[in-house]
């Protein structure tokens, strides 16, 4: 099926629908999904950043700016999944708990305001991903994934965010600050901001994806294969080093394999898995 047929079957989807609420992040994937229901139901349609401890504060800020250049009714609902202790405990079904007080959450705002459905933003290649958020997602009522039902790819959705103009078209991946947490280092907020803050004092000297990893008192950088070279050169190096035991991580290590998503997933025994 092309994507053209794929994004008919979106918008006839979500003109069913009548009124939503999107679960918005101002990531790839919501803010397409945001901009489709946009089109499709105009006034009827409302994105929601549902912020907490675990989205970095310029996160929340580039939400709000995507949403008011998207042209959607945007709304910011402060929840906190730390109030879980099941997300706390950072086990591997840690995105399972995540997504359901976030959900819960998300759905009992929608209810107050008598919005029929709240729309999240997976597509067809999260279903070959390990993702236990998804759990979630299917258990709750009144919780649809659009953009999965229509069967749309990351990169379809990327080339036709390009052609609407939606400014997330060829923006990074991205992932909340617990998925940096090792499993079964518990969750809390001065790790989640020590990350935050490591991250964006390393965004400096890198031009691709920087994530830094919490091992308790180790830091493992994770960086774009190409920026890899830079950060070993000794002045950087020292400086960063010496940054980052600031912060309160007593070693700090930098991974030569260089970035790649669900790094974390390593320790795991998945299906699959080589």
């Amino acid at each position: 099926m092309d994507s053209t047929v794929k994004l008919d079957n979106l918008t006839k989807i979500l003109q069913e629908m009548g009124n939503v609420a999107v679960a918005f992040s101002g990531g790839v994937d919501s803010s397409f999904l945001a901009a489709a229901a946009q089109r499709a139901l105009g006034d009827k349609a409302v994105a929601v950043t549902a912020y907490s401890e675990t989205l970095p504060e310029s996160e929340r800020q580039e939400a709000i700016a995507i949403a008011k250049q998207i042209g959607i009714r945007h709304v910011l609902l402060h929840i906190s999944e730390l109030n879980s202790d099941e997300f706390v405990a950072n086990t591997p079904d840690r995105c399972y708990y995540c997504k359901k007080e976030r959900f819960d959450a998300l759905k009992r705002w929608a209810d107050d305001e008598n919005i029929a459905w709240v729309l999240e933003g997976s597509n067809a290649d999260d279903k070959s991903d390990y993702r236990p958020g998804m759990r979630a997602i299917d258990e709750l009522c009144g919780v649809r994934s659009p953009l999965l039902e229509a069967g749309l790819t990351k990169e379809e959705i990327r080339v036709i965010s390009k052609e609407w103009g939606v400014p997330t078209w060829n923006k990074p991946s991205a992932a909340c600050l617990s998925s940096r947490v090792a499993y079964g280092l518990p969750v809390t907020a001065e790790r989640l901001k020590q990350i935050e803050q490591a991250e964006d004092f390393l965004k400096q000297f890198c031009r691709g994806q920087v994530r830094v990893r919490h091992h308790d008192n180790l830091a493992r950088i994770e960086v774009s294969p190409e920026d890899i070279a830079g950060l070993t050169a000794p002045d950087k190096a020292g400086l960063i080093s010496a940054e980052l035991r600031k912060l309160g991580f007593t070693f700090v290590t930098l991974d030569l394999a260089g970035y790649r998503t669900g790094s974390m997933n390593a320790v795991l025994d998945l299906p699959g898995k080589q």
